[in-house]
């Protein structure tokens, strides 16, 4: 095929891949039609061989195009390019095994062509296959899988999406609506006595703040007028009107402080229940949803947002409230003094409401791409604080100090760009004030010159709008923190909108004695659009310990992460002695299992805090039979206040062992039924893992146990091997069975002990020396 010059002017597009080049995409028009129209396009970046390489496809109107163009991304030479004509009964399928995805076009007869793909290019397949299949006269609200899509750019959505991840990174999606501030209205409701009292404190307080200007009336017209015409001045009546000044001004600022008190502990309150909330909902969410999620966004949500919420709540929704009583109220008595002075004084009203009108969805879209800019600052932390020790071993802390600095840029880019527009708005608005303080003195002069008012009367009202002006000021000042707390409330409910995928039973099924029978009927799994485990059956006895192996990705953790209800299958069931586990409370469940994992996790705090943490009413005596037990005692004690010592961040100052050990000890006392073993040795060197397969050797007696071991030695004592290829069983039985078989595992066990031999040699010049029983996998 060659290129045919055309006018692309004429071609209506949709958004296209954000993985397409701009010079690609110009490119691809050249070999269209000129009334062709072009639905979705991708590019695929591996051949069939799984080399990198480019190779653009187009799903237009009438065809399917591929034009591969092998690793030359500059678009010199002539590519090969196919063409697949339209027709009835063609579909494009899409799969993905171990990082590799296939596109496959097909027909009734067979594939006609495929496809191969890294999974950095999925979201884009993804819409390239939704657009192959969708009737261009009625198109699809959903992807091919059922997802939605974007109303905007037609991106597939997940469950966990807040919103369209393209759309956030360019701005174009909708802001948050202003009205969602009202939705915190269940955070305040029990505290509504309270938020009553401060109401009708404030309202006093503002009805004692305008008395003050009117009395500025009569002690105008009846002590300084009458002064200056040589009236003796009644000491009587001064001080009256003094008195009454003074009064006025205590009473309001006793009201005052009672008000502000009352409604900043309402605040903190609704700030802290709004936090707590947010953490307890997080707490109950699926690990999809974290899978999802960087862990410093998250940190921003509850932590700096609801900062934003209760700052606002506690301060400027005090002041906005005032603000709107205090011209209410002024400009009742601005009517009631003159009719025609209040009318004056309301000219600049409708051009502040417009211009507030016209900036406050760009302020609200201005401050969520500050909070998402921020975000990706507190992301930067979190990644590289837990992992000071990786950067500081690679020499990295330049680099991280400039991807700091980007993030840092990237924030301070969204806030200029509203500080720009707020920075024209509130001088404009203090101008339209002070504008309209100029027309009311104006009308005003006239008035006195026409004897319509008294000086006094003027003087009175001028006080009155200057009020006025001053609350309407200060309101349209509150716009910008209006539309920050509506920003930061939309990421709040982000969370506390979200269901979990892994949902408590209505009615949960009471628990009985647990015998730890576990059983796995026909389960299928999916990661997203991605299948992991397909069709499962699997049997566990009461007290058995089955050995989970297989290469890397064939679907073990996944398995286990099914069992320990992490995520609920998308088909078949998994049950505990008969019962379906989704029918039963998570934490019930949860109770009886005990997880040991490849990476031991322990929190900041003493070593019989983190042995006890899944039973904190341990006793010291339980706490040290169960380090005893999990030979963990004598270390312990070695250290300066031995269970009492304090344990760093994630276990600093522990060897890998030393954590393994302590997290085999707080398995133990709990005393589960069903023990997970996720490769519990694997990063412990010969001389250590011998000491925790002891402390293990104590955990699983009598323990319904499933491990898994890339170490085919480590499961030695299994009662039965399962070998796992593709998320599927694929054998089952003992070592010697297995092994006589000549199958998945005799290969994996072949290529295990291969490399043994091989390390064994390579160490044995060293003087070092490997014994038969960890050169040969039992």
């Amino acid at each position: 095929m060659t290129p045919r010059h055309r006018d692309t002017r004429a071609t209506v597009t949709p958004a296209p891949s954000i993985s397409v080049p701009a010079a690609w995409q110009a490119w691809a028009l050249s070999f269209l039609s000129p009334d062709e129209k072009i639905l979705a396009w991708v590019a695929i970046d591996l051949d069939a061989r799984l080399r990198f390489a480019q190779e653009l496809v187009v799903v237009t109107d009438r065809r399917l195009l591929g034009c591969a163009l092998g690793n030359n991304a500059s678009l010199e030479g002539e590519p090969t390019c196919r063409e697949w004509a339209r027709r009835d009964g063609q579909r494009l399928s899409h799969d993905d095994h171990a990082g590799v995805g296939t596109l496959e076009l097909l027909d009734g007869n067979g594939r006609l062509h495929h496809w191969r793909y890294t999974l950095a290019q999925d979201a884009a397949v993804l819409r390239l296959v939704q657009a192959f299949g969708r009737r261009q006269e009625e198109p699809s609200p959903e992807s091919e899988n059922g997802a939605a899509l974007c109303p905007v750019c037609g991106t597939p959505l997940t469950a966990d999406d807040d919103g369209c991840p393209n759309c956030a990174a360019d701005g174009t999606a909708p802001p948050p609506s202003t009205w969602i501030l009202f939705r915190l209205w269940r955070f305040a409701k029990p505290y509504k006595g309270s938020l009553l009292l401060g109401f009708i404190l404030m309202l006093t307080s503002t009805a004692a703040g305008l008395v003050a200007p009117y009395l500025i009336m009569p002690l105008t017209d009846d002590v300084l007028v009458p002064a200056e015409k040589g009236v003796p001045v009644d000491i009587g009546l001064v001080a009256l009107y003094l008195g009454g000044l003074l009064a006025s001004a205590l009473l309001a600022w006793g009201l005052g402080w009672g008000k502000t008190y009352i409604l900043a502990l309402v605040s903190e309150r609704i700030g802290a229940d709004l936090r707590t909330a947010s953490f307890e909902h997080l707490m109950h969410l699926s690990l999809e949803y974290f899978g999802g999620k960087r862990t410093g966004d998250l940190m921003a949500r509850i932590s700096s947002e609801t900062d934003r919420i209760c700052l606002f709540l506690s301060l400027h929704l005090l002041d906005f409230a005032t603000d709107v009583l205090m011209i209410t109220m002024t400009a009742a008595v601005l009517f009631w003094i003159n009719p025609w002075l209040a009318l004056v004084t309301l000219l600049p009203l409708p051009f502040i409401a417009w211009m507030i009108h016209q900036v406050r969805d760009r302020l609200r879209t201005g401050f969520e791409k500050i909070g998402r800019a921020w975000s990706e600052v507190t992301n930067v932390l979190a990644d590289t604080i837990p992992g000071i020790r990786v950067v500081k071993a690679f020499a990295q802390e330049g680099r991280e100090t400039k991807r700091f600095q980007e993030a840092n840029r990237h924030n301070l880019v969204a806030n200029d760009r509203v500080n720009r527009l707020w920075s024209l708005f509130s001088p404009t608005v203090s101008l339209l004030t002070e504008i309209g303080l100029l027309v009311v003195w104006m009308f005003g002069i006239w008035q006195v010159s026409q004897s319509n008012i008294s000086t006094g009367m003027l003087l009175s009202a001028l006080a009155y709008i200057g009020r006025f002006y001053t609350r309407l000021d200060s309101m349209s000042r509150i716009v910008s923190v209006t539309q920050k707390a509506a920003a930061g409330a939309k990421r709040i409910f982000d969370i506390l909108d979200h269901v979990s995928n892994v949902p408590e039973p209505v009615q949960p099924v009471p628990l009985p004695t647990v015998r730890g029978q576990i059983e796995m009927r026909n389960v299928v799994f999916r990661y997203g659009n991605r299948t992991v485990l397909r069709g499962v059956d699997l049997a566990v006895a009461p007290g058995e310990m089955i050995g989970l192996v297989g290469h890397s990705g064939s679907g073990k953790s996944t398995l286990v992460n099914l069992i320990c209800r992490f995520y609920d299958a998308a088909e078949g069931a998994v049950l505990l002695d008969g019962i379906d586990i989704r029918t039963l409370a998570i934490s019930d469940y949860r109770r009886h299992i005990g997880l040991v994992l490849q990476e031991p996790f322990l929190f900041f705090g003493t070593i019989a805090e983190n042995i006890a943490y899944g039973r904190p009413g341990a006793t010291r005596e339980e706490i040290v039979a169960a380090a005893r037990a999990a030979h963990a005692h004598e270390f312990i004690l070695r250290l300066p206040h031995g269970y009492d010592s304090l344990v760093g961040e994630r276990g600093q100052g522990l060897s890998g062992g030393e954590r393994q050990r302590i997290s085999i000890a707080r398995a133990l006392l709990i005393d589960p039924k069903i023990l997970i073993l996720d490769e519990a040795t694997s990063s412990v060197d010969t001389e250590t893992e011998k000491e925790i397969q002891k402390a293990l050797d104590n955990l699983v007696r009598g323990r319904t146990t499933i491990a898994i071991a890339h170490r085919l030695s480590t499961l030695r004592k299994a009662d039965r091997l399962v070998v796992m290829d593709r998320g599927q069983i694929v054998e089952e039985g003992t070592h010697d069975v297995l092994i006589a078989r000549r199958g998945a595992y005799f290969r994996l066990y072949e290529a295990q002990a291969r490399q043994v031999d091989t390390e064994f040699a390579l160490a044995e010049p060293w003087g070092n020396t490997i014994s038969t029983t960890d050169r040969s996998p039992k």
